[in-house]
């Protein structure tokens, strides 16, 4: 496909755009009068990675130039020797003037399309079918994502029942949590916010040392002094989940900026929900990444509520997506809810971030089936039928298991044998996790700082009085 961009009097002869498997590729004629800038260079834009469509960065001002919208740039300026020969030399590029004023619309006719890979049935619909994955692959792709499912099921029914303060599910939201995880590298720093336990899973994290976080006893690798689900571990390179949202994104910013001082062959990876978006850490750290020029894949999980705030109320944009641009971050729109697709758009976006040292925004479209928390109930401002049709036909775990079953890769008998396998392991986890003791209260003051400052000298006296007040609102072992 090809077309012509309105005449701009000695700046650019014409556009000529292609299309390939991945996306645009935009080639282009300069004009004598500026051939003999060999450096101005049109970035390819593509939604998926490619090796043989390297992109690159405008280098200079005079590429600046060339970035010329239709939208706003019209013949007629071609008429008006005084608009149209004359810009204006400003930092980030040469600004063209225009005698006709015109406003950036607040939206865009079409809304940014989605990639997918799978239909709702588990159909491949890819017009240049390829492989994706391996065998290996996808059964361990699936394999993780019932394993998720199961260890959710159980540790919400067991703070229900009294066993656990606190919990937070991923239903709905597997194939996010266990293809993103697939695609990266261990080498690769993730910075979750607390629905992707399966990127832990995936690296190694057992169900045991899940269990024993949520429970928080001795054998927490945090000495049980955080809240359940807020799972962290050094050695799988997850940093430790903090509970105020999108307070993770400038941390992430920095981290990525660490690996570029430091050449490493590895990206950061930073998870949020589309409730992060409201908040002024997502600006400050996109902005920061996109300045910096950081390899980093922002994941936004859009899962259409914010706690009990819908997409709608939230957001006046075309979703999280087109924040991306404003920042100057590459970014795309994936199904959350078809495996294959988030495979393949992170495998992608992560390729793009480490080769070019840039930025990328990835919104994965899915849904949050379950409540927010089990402190929320979101039958009260949801429908019950929006949920079970959400739970039943988008289901991203029997979409993906149809397309593995297609492959001759999997089938009852597996399925059978694996969930049996893992609810064993679960009620075992938990059994073992009730068992262990707490950690000694005394550790509650201790890895804060080097050396204890006063206040937690304080703190640490005042709680010796109230348990000598008040020794049978602790349990017996709570002398520090």
């Amino acid at each position: 496909m090809a077309f012509l961009l309105r005449k701009s009097r000695n700046i650019i002869k014409y556009y000529l755009v292609t299309k390939n498997n991945y996306g645009y590729i935009i080639n282009h004629n300069i004009s004598n009068n500026i051939s003999n800038n060999k450096n101005n260079n049109i970035r390819a834009m593509k939604l998926h990675g490619s090796t043989s469509t390297t992109v690159r960065r405008y280098e200079s001002t005079k590429a600046a130039e060339l970035r010329l919208d239709p939208m706003y740039y019209t013949s007629e300026d071609d008429d008006h020797d005084h608009a149209s020969s004359q810009g204006m030399d400003f930092p980030g590029g040469r600004v063209m003037y225009t005698s006709h004023m015109s406003f950036i619309p607040e939206a865009a006719e079409t809304r940014v399309p989605c990639y997918r890979v799978l239909n709702d049935n588990g159909e491949q619909i890819s017009d240049n079918p390829h492989e994706l994955v391996s065998q290996e692959m996808a059964t361990k792709i699936y394999n993780n994502m019932v394993t998720l499912q199961v260890m959710d099921t159980y540790l919400y029914e067991a703070q229900r029942q009294g066993r656990i303060s606190f919990y937070m599910s991923s239903i709905g939201e597997e194939a996010i949590n266990i293809a993103s995880a697939a695609a990266l590298s261990d080498d690769d720093v993730i910075f979750a916010q607390y629905r992707e336990p399966g990127v832990l899973l995936w690296r190694g994290y057992t169900l045991q040392e899940f269990t024993n976080q949520c429970f928080g006893n001795k054998a927490d690798h945090g000495k049980g002094r955080q809240m359940p689900v807020h799972y962290g571990s050094k050695i799988h390179n997850f940093f430790t989940i903090s509970s105020p949202i999108a307070t993770q994104l400038p941390q992430a910013a920095g981290a990525a900026y660490s690996l570029k001082m430091e050449k490493k062959d590895a990206c950061v990876v930073a998870f949020m929900g589309d409730g992060c978006t409201s908040e002024g850490d997502f600006h400050a750290g996109l902005n920061f990444a996109a300045v910096m020029e950081v390899p980093i894949v922002f994941i936004c999980r859009n899962n259409g509520w914010a706690i009990s705030t819908p997409i709608t109320d939230q957001l006046r944009s075309d979703g999280v997506v087109v924040k991306g641009r404003a920042y100057g971050i590459r970014s795309t729109r994936v199904d959350g809810n078809d495996a294959l697709a988030v495979y393949d758009a992170i495998r992608s976006a992560r390729e793009m971030a480490i080769s070019e040292q840039t930025p990328v925004l990835v919104e994965a479209l899915t849904y949050r089936v379950s409540h927010h928390s089990t402190s929320d109930d979101s039958t009260k401002y949801r429908p019950v039928d929006e949920i079970v049709h959400w739970k039943i036909e988008k289901s991203p775990i029997t979409r993906f298991r149809k397309w593995v079953e297609s492959n001759g890769w999997w089938n009852e008998e597996h399925e059978l044998s694996i969930r049996q396998r893992i609810k064993k392991e679960m009620i075992h986890a938990i059994q073992v996790a009730e068992k262990i003791e707490k950690p000694p209260v005394k550790e509650i003051f201790t890895d804060v700082y080097d050396q204890p400052t006063k206040d937690l000298h304080e703190q640490e006296t005042s709680l010796r009085e109230s348990i000598k007040r008040h020794p049978k609102d602790y349990p017996s072992d709570s002398a520090l």
